[in-house]
């Protein structure tokens, strides 16, 4: 599990493409430090496993389902990526429960900067909606944030000069995918309610 609170911006360093999975080769001094085979790091908020560790890069497999719901398959030698490890029990929750599981990609639609913030406007797919609320919590590309609006088919964040330094919505320009991943909490609220209407419909 992790909180959505990035740790460094790394950098993809080698891309080998495989036949149905890449293998990729990335740089993070920080993540790396007492990192061992089979450990989890969270990459633009996808979940990997690392497969080698030297110095202070690792290597990590991302599977062909992976590389479909994500925009790691758009990652190339130099890209900068989030990294972040998995919370450890009895530290503080800084951000909110995120899982690293993809639900989806959304696209940077529109920047607008302010004199010590600046809004992004993010599209967002209908399957996804339903779970983005305004105030709420959603994850992009890793990092924890608060949803400014909620649209139909996209939201807002509003982004302190700290994520933009930090992070590498800093850099996304319109048209740059995002990884998304919504609140675990909605899900399984959506789950629970939804079995509970069925089973009150079906004993009418």
């Amino acid at each position: 599990m992790f909180t959505g609170i990035v740790e460094e911006l790394g950098q993809v360093t080698a891309v080998e493409t495989l036949d149905d999975a890449c293998r990729f080769r990335l740089r993070g001094p920080v993540v790396t430090d007492g990192a061992r085979h089979g450990d989890s790091i969270a990459v633009n908020g996808v979940c990997l496993t690392v497969v080698e560790h030297e110095g202070d890069e690792f290597t990590a497999d991302v599977m062909a389902e992976t590389l479909r719901r994500s925009s790691l398959g758009a990652l190339a030698v130099g890209s900068r990526v989030n990294l972040e490890r998995p919370t450890a029990v009895g530290d503080r929750l800084g951000g909110h429960i995120v899982q690293g599981h993809v639900d989806g990609t959304g696209e940077i639609l529109d920047r607008t900067p302010s004199e010590h913030w600046e809004i992004v406007k993010i599209s967002l797919p209908a399957d996804l909606s339903r779970y983005v609320v305004e105030k709420g919590s959603i994850t992009v590309d890793g990092i924890s944030l608060t949803v400014v609006d909620a649209g139909r088919d996209h939201f807002t964040v509003s982004l302190i000069p700290t994520t933009l330094a930090l992070t590498t919505l800093g850099i996304k320009k319109p048209g740059d995918p995002v990884n998304l991943e919504v609140d675990v909490i909605a899900k399984y609220v959506e789950r629970m309610l939804g079995d509970r209407v069925t089973d009150e419909g079906g004993s009418r």
